[in-house]
This record gives C-alpha cells, structure tokens and sequence, in this order.
C-alpha cells in the first residue's frame, strides 16, 4: 500500500507539473465541448433552468395579485353531492347549465367562459339539450371549449379548419385549404355559431410541469386560437404577438376567488334571494371543476396538484393585463452565458489568482447572479435564466479546485526524488529564501510567492513560507520562504538536477518578485544548504537541525550566492 501510494503521488507530481496551468484550458475547452453537445442533444442544463425557475416562482416574496373581476363557479365535491339528490351523478342535465346560464346573465357579466368540453348530445335528455342551446342563443359574452386532439389523427378527420368560426389564416392565402384538423368541438349549434371558441388544451414540459400557455396553434398555416385569446379578442384586450406565454402565476391554488355552483344554483333559483344581486355584475365568469373525481388537475410550478380551471384562469388574467413572464432563454443565450462564465473562472485559475480571494469572489458571484435573478422576478415580469449557466461555472470550478488541491496535495506529501520506499540514505538540499521588504508582506503576497516559486522549479520539492508579521519568535526570522528538494543519495543525478533547479531559481527570484508585485529595489537573500537523512532517527529533528544550519549559513555569508 505505501508503495502505491508513493507511485500514484509521484505519477501526480509529474503530470501536474507536466500539465502545470495548461490544465485549466484544457478543462474549459472540455466544458465547451459539453455545452454544446447537452444544447443539441441532452438538454441537461434546460431541465436544471426549469427547476431553478419552479423554485424561483414559488418563493417570490412579491406576488402579482389575482385580478378580482375573475371568478370561478366550481364544481367542486360538495357541488356533485349537493346536486346529485335532484339531478343525479355528473354529467347533469344541460338544463341545469341552461338555467345558470340564463339567471347569472341577468347580472351583466363581461363574460361567461366554460371550461366544461359538451361534446355529446344528452340522448336521454334532448329537451334538456334544446333548452342549453336556446339559453347559449340567447347571449352575446359565452365562450365554449374545444379540443385540439394529436396531430396523428388529423388524416382521419373530415373537419377543415375554415369550418371552425374564429378559425383565421396566418398569412392571407398561404394555409393549406385542404387541411383537416382532429378536434372535439361542442355539440351545441349555438355555442358554434357565436364564433367565441378557443380550445382549452394544457401543453406541459417534457417533465409533466405546465409552466406555458399556448394561445394559439399554427396548424398547416391556420391560426387556432385558445379558450384566453377568444376571449381576450372578444373583450378587445391587447393580446400579445406571441404564441405561447410564460404564465404569471397569481399564487398557490384557489388563490383566486371561488364559489361553489351548487351554492350559486340554489341561490340563482330560489325566489328569496341571499347573495348580492349583482355578485357577477361586470365579472369574468369561468364555470369549472376542481373536484378531484373529473380528473382536471395539473402539475404546476406553484404546486402538484393545480385546478385546471385555474390554469385557465391565470392565462385570462395574464392576456388581459399582459403581464405573463418574459423570460430570457433559448439555445443561443444558454451556450454563450455558459461559456463566458466557464472561461472567466479559466482565465482566473489560469492567472494564478489568490486562492482565497478567488473562493469568495466566485462563491459570492454566483451567488449575487442568483439574488439578482430572483429580485428581478419579484419586481418584474423578466425572468434572467442563468441557473444552467451557473451549474457548468460551478462544475468548472469545482474540477479545477480539486486539481489545484491534488497538485498541492501531491508536491506536499511526494518529499523524496528518486527514494524508494524503505530505502536508507536520502539527501536534502534546503534554499532559505528571505525577502526584506520596508514592509512585512501580506498573506496574498506570500501565497503568490510559494506559487511562483512551485511553478519556476522543475524537480519535486516542498515550498513553506514563513511571515515576518507573525508574533513571537518566528516574527524575527521575516517573510522567507524555505525551499527542499529530498533526493536518493546514491543517484547522482538526482542531487545534480536538484541543484540546478536550485540554481536557476536563484537566477529568476528578482523576476518573480517583480512579477508578484514587489519593487525592482527589494532586496533578497538566499542560500543553499545539502544534508543528510539517517535512517533510525526521528525524522523531526533531523529536519530542524538541518533548517538552522541553512538559516545560520545565510546569515554568515550576508549576501547573494
């Protein structure tokens, strides 16, 4: 094991020392190469963005509130047992939709939105169905569903998209005339007729989270548009030139106001009246479902079980005030954001910065881009995308830390040049460096020195250094850094390429001091000291004996070698 241990320290020594600060481009270009690959192939760095922007939506300390002509008559679990002792289970007669529809009219809302698909007609019921039909004639603020079924299935439809009203060109004269579309559409004449049709599909994410709307389809040239852009060209909102829009969410679910149609029913039809007579004068009525039991709940970013019908709801808010969320995104954007701070934290390892500084400057970075990200998604409706760009700076800077320690690690622990394990006999050439400046140098200075020292040496060796500022006795020896190299003692060669390192580090130490940002005036001393290692002694002494007779060496002689 220690055998090994000395033969991996070693191989560590020599590539690093091969590679030296090389590695931090190569580590870049390597990181390049992934960025591209996961933007055309993986989308890793996209799937990590929408988890950042979940967190981030959901915790935002200031929310947009609901608009509060928006309400939502639900059909909750309470409705459906409620109604159920006169009209039975769900589906109810369209009756009942009839006469709700005919008595909250009377209260002039700005609109009636169902997000009920009446795809059928009621075979048991068809008075039932003539009455809802004859109520949906009757209005002029009603807007019904469709669905937009798989385009796979669109060979086996017979419905042209210039049959469906509302249903436009994109461009005057280049959709294909010939086109069919698989869609469900209502059942009802009038509810197709009014032209107030949207479909009211929900598209997640690959990851099941709807985070978007679509509002409207491009489909062979034909703009389809959705249940929130029927309604908002019918209200005359300022609908945006967008087709799809990052939704704004208004908060956790059932933050928008709701009352149960059951409640809203019996009141509607009963002749002593206790709700407010005009509780939907001027509203936007969305008749909906949140009981779990009809299967309309979605995934969202607010939370994992969502309403549908709010879902709807929160795409009408976001039409009408047009404040959906503005995100910064796209493959383009995530690679260059990605490699500018891949090659900026490259560039700052490749400079050899500070250590220590360069921790707290990258961690604090990273960090301020995440708190601006998230401050401006509280006080905007801009969401700036750098989770995926900041996870490969991240990953960046994590290899090179760990290849900066392991470079450490090993010049630290491989001491020996050319020492077997177990092998007695070993010489030590100590060079006490001591650098007398006005002033005592600073931390940053001197760990800039130990490095430039361990970059100039070509052979294994150990740099410390020693403050000049340190209180007590070791304040009196000033900044010095000791260098060693340990060597076999019966390979010559070894001890002859340990003092020309030695030597040629003598001959480049005024550069380095400029170089570390010192005055070309600094004075330096130095001096080389060899001696050996006995087997069988404390290893400890032998080392401190041997650093006093360097440092008494250089104090006798009192001028450069």
């Amino acid at each position: 094991m220690t055998n090994l241990k000395l033969l991996i320290g070693q191989w560590l020594a020599q590539t690093t020392r091969k590679l030296q600060n090389n590695f931090y481009i190569y580590l870049g270009v390597l990181l390049t190469l992934f960025v591209f690959v996961d933007a055309g192939v993986f989308h890793v760095g996209e799937n990590m963005r929408q988890k950042a922007f979940d967190l981030m939506v959901r915790s935002r300390l200031i929310m947009p509130k609901p608009d509060k002509d928006i309400v939502i008559v639900d059909i909750n679990e309470a409705s459906l047992a409620a109604m159920a002792k006169d009209f039975g289970r769900y589906p109810w007669p369209r009756q009942v939709f009839g006469e709700f529809l005919e008595n909250i009219e009377a209260q002039n809302p700005k609109a009636v939105i169902f997000d009920i698909l009446f795809s059928d007609a009621d075979i048991a019921n068809p008075d039932s169905d003539a009455y809802f039909d004859n109520a949906i004639a009757a209005t002029s603020n009603t807007f019904f569903p469709f669905i937009r079924l798989s385009e796979d299935q669109d060979n086996l439809s017979n419905v042209k998209p210039s049959m469906i009203p509302g249903v436009k060109e994109m461009i005057q004269g280049q959709a294909d005339k010939n086109a069919t579309l698989a869609v469900i559409l209502p059942h009802f004449p009038a509810a197709i007729n009014s032209g107030r049709l949207g479909f009211n599909n929900i598209y997640p994410d690959k990851d099941g989270i709807v985070r978007e709307y679509n509002l409207y389809r491009n489909d062979y040239g034909w703009k389809v548009p959705s249940l929130p852009f029927s309604v908002g060209s019918m209200l005359g909102y300022n609908l945006p030139d967008k087709q799809g829009v990052l939704l704004n969410w208004r908060g956790k679910p059932f933050t928008y106001h709701y009352v149960t149609f059951s409640d809203v029913m019996l009141d509607l039809t009963s002749k002593e009246k206790k709700r407010p007579p005009n509780e939907f004068t001027g509203k936007t009525v969305i008749i909906g479902s949140t009981a779990p039991s009809l299967f309309d709940l979605k995934a969202t970013p607010m939370a994992k079980i969502y309403p549908g019908v709010e879902v709807l709801a929160t795409a009408i808010d976001n039409v009408k005030h047009g404040d959906y969320l503005h995100v910064w995104r796209g493959a383009l954007t995530y690679v260059l954001f990605s490699l500018l701070l891949i090659w900026l934290t490259a560039s700052a390892f490749y400079k050899q910065a500070d250590r220590d500084k360069l921790n707290k400057v990258f961690s604090s970075s990273q960090i301020g881009l995440l708190v601006i990200s998230y401050v401006i998604i509280n006080v905007t409706n801009n969401y700036f995308d750098i989770s995926g760009p900041i996870i490969w700076a991240v990953a960046y800077f994590s290899v090179a830390k760990v290849y900066a320690l392991a470079n450490d690690l090993a010049l630290q622990r491989w001491l020996a040049f050319g020492v077997k394990a177990g092998e007695d006999g070993s010489m030590v050439l100590i060079m006490p460096i001591l650098v007398e400046s006005k002033e005592p140098l600073g931390d940053t200075l001197l760990k800039k020195l130990k490095r430039r020292i361990e970059l100039t040496c070509k052979t294994p060796n150990t740099v410390d250094v020693l403050k000049g500022s340190q209180s007590g006795i070791w304040g009196l020896f000033g900044d010095m850094a000791v260098v060693c190299w340990t060597y076999a003692e019966k390979q010559e060669e070894y001890a002859k390429q340990a003092k020309q390192d030695a030597d040629q580090l003598a001959s480049q130490m005024p550069m380095i001091l400029i170089d570390i940002g010192l005055p070309g005036n600094t004075k330096v001393r130095y001096t080389k000291h060899e001696g050996g290692l006995a087997a069988g002694i404390p290893l400890a002494g032998q080392w401190r004996s041997l650093f006093a007779q360097a440092v008494i060496k250089m104090e006798h002689i009192g001028q450069n070698e």
